[in-house]
């Protein structure tokens, strides 16, 4: 197998490890933007498109959202399926390029790995064959310290905390708004208050509320980048019960305090299980569970955008 890679930061050496796992063999090739980029140990640097070998099997794009649409574009023409990672886009100008995707017939992904968590695909398969109980409240937050995201290197200085480069919670931490999306589909309105006012001290968003509103209840979503002690849960109010997902200890517990699941795994292993479930999407040429189109209305979402699909 041989895989291209754009943008070799810490997620992208993340799904190069889920990949080796799956095929110890793999060649991997990185297109960099300057030769006085640093090396990676078993990755073959390259420099211009034209040098990309033709038999790639896939290319992952995982270098600042920003730049997404940019690297999508320059590579549409080789006709390879995308592995892109979350969240699709930095803004919603870019629908032209998803047209052309579709056009080609080119297979995509957007990376969402909490959809891999075993207690959230748990839930999933709970919701779907219990369409009888009644649910009348739904809780999701999400606060980390974004200072300790990236030790060793300036938290001002990372993409996060630069609207420009597509930095801002509530687009870092999308994987909240995916996940609802996934378990609930597309909400009938949204509703958003967005602020960067905590002691960060940064430009971009760092506290972000959503409101998704469904027929018969409302999702709530709070996302922050200045809690130091993470947290990271969704709860669910049914009409006789209560359920609260820990997406950090990857259990599920009742009201009462009763184990109702309790995944095996830890959060790394989602890396290898959606790595896996995308080579086998490559090569069987089936349907994606989170192509580009789906990624784009939860980006929708997101954003706070009217007109949801």
């Amino acid at each position: 197998m041989k895989v291209l890679v754009v943008g070799l930061g810490s997620i992208a050496r993340k799904h190069i490890e889920a990949i080796r796992r799956i095929d110890p063999l793999v060649s991997i090739y990185a297109l960099r933007s300057s030769r006085n980029a640093s090396g990676e140990d078993g990755v073959v640097n390259i420099y211009e498109i034209m040098d990309i070998p033709d038999d790639i099997d896939f290319i992952i794009i995982s270098n600042p959202t920003s730049c997404h649409a940019p690297a999508i574009d320059e590579l549409k023409h080789l006709g390879k399926p995308l592995f892109i990672e979350k969240p699709v886009f930095e803004s919603l100008s870019h629908a032209g390029i998803i047209e052309e995707i579709r056009e080609l017939g080119i297979t995509t992904y957007v990376a969402c790995n909490l959809r891999f968590l075993d207690s959230v695909v748990f839930l999933k398969k709970y919701i779907e064959e219990n369409p009888g109980r009644r649910i009348n409240e739904v809780d999701v937050y999400c606060g980390s310290y974004l200072p300790e995201w990236r030790p060793g290197s300036d938290f001002r200085k990372c993409y996060s905390a630069i609207p420009e480069m597509g930095g801002g919670v509530h687009i870092d931490l999308i994987h909240e708004i995916d996940y609802v999306y996934w378990l609930f589909g597309a909400p009938k309105d949204v509703k958003a208050i967005c602020r960067s006012v905590s002691s960060l001290g940064i430009r971009s968003i760092d506290y972000a509320n959503y409101s998704l509103v469904y027929p018969d209840f409302v999702a709530s979503i709070i996302l922050n980048y200045y809690r130091r002690d993470y947290r990271r849960t969704l709860e669910i109010l049914f009409d006789d019960g209560s359920w609260i997902v820990n997406l950090k200890s990857n259990t599920i517990h009742d009201e009462k305090g009763e184990v109702i699941f309790a995944g095996e795994k830890g959060f790394s292993s989602t890396y290898e299980s959606q790595m896996r479930y995308f080579i086998n999407l490559v090569k069987s040429g089936g349907k994606s569970g989170n192509d580009i189109d789906s990624a784009y209305n939860v980006l929708k979402i997101c954003l706070n955008h009217e007109g949801l699909d």
